[in-house]
C-alpha cells in the first residue's frame, strides 16, 4: 500500500474553499461613528437641489412624491448652463472650503485625546465592578 493521501483527503482538500468576508459582515465590529465628526459637504447639484425643492413645491404642491422631484431636479440641472451652474458650484466649494477647516480642528482635537474632565466610555456599572473586584469584600471566588 502507499503511504501517501487517499482519494477522499485528496478530494476534500481540493474542494475547500476560503471564504472571503462579505461586505456586510464586518460593519457590526467597526466602531460607531462619532456625532461630533463634521459631514460632509454638500456637492453643487446638492445645493442646486436646496433651491429646486422649494420651487418645484410650490409649483406641484400635490406631488409628494421624492423621485420626481429628483428627477426633475435632474433634468433641470442637466438644462444649466455652466454660466447659471456657477453660483451653486461657488457655494458648494465655500462649504468644501469651511468643511476642510473643521475637519482639521476635529482631527487636531482627535489627536490632544480627550480630556480630564471628560468621562471615559466605561460606564458606571463597569467602573464600580472594578472597585468591587479590588476591594475584595464582596465576592470572593474560589480557587479550586
Amino acid at each position: 500500500m502507499k503511504a501517501g493521501k487517499s482519494k477522499a483527503e485528496t478530494r476534500s482538500s481540493k474542494l475547500s474553499v476560503t471564504k472571503k468576508p462579505t461586505k456586510g459582515a464586518g460593519r457590526s465590529k467597526a466602531a460607531a461613528k462619532d456625532p461630533n465628526k463634521p459631514k460632509r459637504p454638500a456637492s453643487a447639484f446638492f445645493v442646486f437641489m436646496e433651491d429646486f425643492r422649494e420651487t418645484f413645491k410650490k409649483e406641484h404642491p400635490k406631488n409628494k412624491s421624492v423621485a420626481a422631484v429628483g428627477k426633475a431636479a435632474g433634468e433641470k440641472w442637466k438644462s444649466l448652463s455652466d454660466a447659471e451652474k456657477a453660483p451653486f458650484v461657488t457655494k458648494a466649494e465655500k462649504r468644501k472650503v469651511d468643511y476642510e477647516k473643521n475637519m482639521k480642528a476635529y482631527n487636531k482635537k482627535l489627536e490632544e485625546g480627550p480630556k480630564e474632565d471628560e468621562e471615559s466610555d466605561k460606564s458606571v456599572s463597569e467602573v464600580n465592578d472594578e472597585d468591587d473586584a479590588e476591594d475584595g469584600s464582596e465576592e470572593e471566588e474560589d480557587d479550586d
